[in-house]
């Protein structure tokens, strides 16, 4: 009798090798399934990953033709290599996938390449893709096959991956485009747009929405698209794109104001398809398996992750929520838990958010329009970098922090930064809000000096009394 497992997660973006390994460490027998000939996903192997790799190449670029000189380090002008910088991108999603490999393997957890298909009740087909398949038995199936590129809603685009390009093809780009228009000005066209702006692109970023970074804070959205503007990206807001016609060496992008008026087309070398993503569902046997799914092709889940089938189970960008890598590892450790019959939970309400550009953003809890619509009566700390010591120092003081507390309690509901490092500063209000903490307890935690931290400091002491420094 063939070999059967107690789990097996089709999947190994971050949801579904987070959830394998913390199944393994629970003492279930589990195996993956990967259609990708590595381990990680969308995220590890053309996404977050070597999309960091490249954003943090071009601010060394940006900054050794702009900023080094002000601190007194002159070097010339930089030359770019795009080959090599490409070969950095590449080294580090190799890296990455291969550390997924090796937590496989420490964890003996069994790996299978290929598609995986629901084919019955505990019952998984895996297809090599060469005509060859194994089926594999289990008591448990988690579904984490991640998400896919959108494309643009009524309007037929083809991908070619050098003229008109999703975010894949945008990482793999042999040359800088004179101008690239960016369809979409969301976390991902904005990154990728200001990887290629920094190393020479004339970028023009086409929204649908009157703003970008849609469920943003409207305050951080503003001042971040003036710094992004200063940093030579155009922005075309609240239009609509009618056609994508592309030719062998160029394309030709047109779009009308939503609100109504003359259309205009744009001339472009690549044209960036940035306007979202969709659940990648096909191919699993979910209809024959009789698994419910949404009208945008979300798996239906309860409160703990099972679908209307006993014993499937879906987490990450196939379910409700937002397309978040870490929200999807909450959610593999959540299920694995619940699975091992412990009290597996995810606090939706503090979950970051951040945009990789150079300022960062990043938010956690609720924005005050979320707040407004819900007739929260709430307050406002603000602190901007340009008052903070160690920002001056390091030419890095574009930005600020906002830190929205509850009028009645102080309870912070919710903190936004727009500012150099703005990722790595947003977790200490992370932690706060899990534990339910207040402006007060921030603003009266000892924050060393000089320290960029210390402008979430000062916010918080905005919010419930008076900052100090400003």
């Amino acid at each position: 009798m063939a070999e059967r497992y107690d789990l097996i997660v089709i999947g190994t973006g971050p949801g579904g090798y987070v959830c394998a390994i913390k199944a393994a460490q629970l003492g279930l027998k589990t195996a993956v399934v990967e259609k990708r000939s590595t381990l990680g996903g969308t995220c590890l192997n053309i996404g977050c990953i070597p999309s960091k790799a490249m954003l943090h190449a071009s601010e060394m670029f940006a900054e050794a033709g702009h900023s080094l000189p002000e601190l007194g380090v002159e070097i010339g002008k930089p030359k770019l290599n795009l080959e090599k910088m490409m070969a950095h991108k590449d080294a580090t999603v190799k890296s990455n996938v291969e550390g997924i490999a090796f937590l496989m393997k420490k964890n003996k957890i069994d790996v299978f390449t290929g598609i995986g298909t629901i084919v019955g009740e505990g019952k998984v087909s895996v297809a090599d893709g060469k005509g060859d398949s194994v089926e594999i038995e289990t008591t448990n199936i988690v579904i984490a096959t991640g998400s896919d590129v959108a494309g643009i809603p009524g309007v037929d685009v083809t991908f070619d991956e050098k003229i008109v390009v999703s975010s894949t093809g945008a990482l793999e780009l042999a040359k800088v485009p004179n101008h690239m228009v960016v369809v979409g000005g969301g976390v991902i066209g904005l990154e990728l747009g200001s990887v290629w702006a920094r190393l020479g692109a004339k970028v023009t970023v086409v929204e649908f929405l009157d703003k970008i970074l849609g469920p943003m804070d409207g305050e951080v959205s503003k001042q971040f698209q003036r710094m992004l503007g200063k940093q030579g990206i155009t922005f075309k807001l609240g239009c609509k794109v009618t056609g994508v016609k592309a030719t062998t060496k160029s394309a030709k992008v047109t779009f009308e104001p939503v609100k109504g008026g003359e259309a205009e087309t744009i001339n472009a070398d690549v044209v960036l398809v940035a306007t979202g993503r969709k659940p990648y569902t096909e191919d699993l046997g979910l209809e024959h398996a009789g698994v419910i799914v949404d009208d945008l092709g979300r798996i239906h889940i309860d409160e703990h992750y099972r679908t209307n089938i006993p014993g499937i189970y879906a987490i990450g960008d196939v379910v409700a929520g937002p397309m978040l890598a870490h929200k999807a590892e909450d959610e593999g450790v959540a299920v694995a838990e619940i699975m091992a019959g412990q009290a597996g939970h995810v606090n939706y309400g503090v979950i970051p958010s951040v945009v990789y550009t150079q300022p960062e953003v990043a938010s956690v809890g609720k924005t005050e329009e979320e707040l407004k619509a819900e007739g929260v009566a709430y307050k406002v700390g603000k602190f901007p970098f340009s008052a903070n010591g160690r920002a001056r120092a390091m030419l890095q003081s574009n930005g600020f922090v906002k830190v929205i507390a509850d009028k009645a309690t102080d309870r912070v509901l919710g903190v936004h930064i727009v500012g150099f490092g703005a990722g790595e500063m947003i977790h200490e209000a992370a932690v706060l809000m899990e534990f339910g903490g207040s402006a007060e307890d921030l603003g009266r935690t000892c924050h060393a000096h000089p320290t960029m931290s210390e402008a979430v400091k000062e916010a918080a002491l905005g919010a419930f009394d008076k900052p100090i420094h400003m």
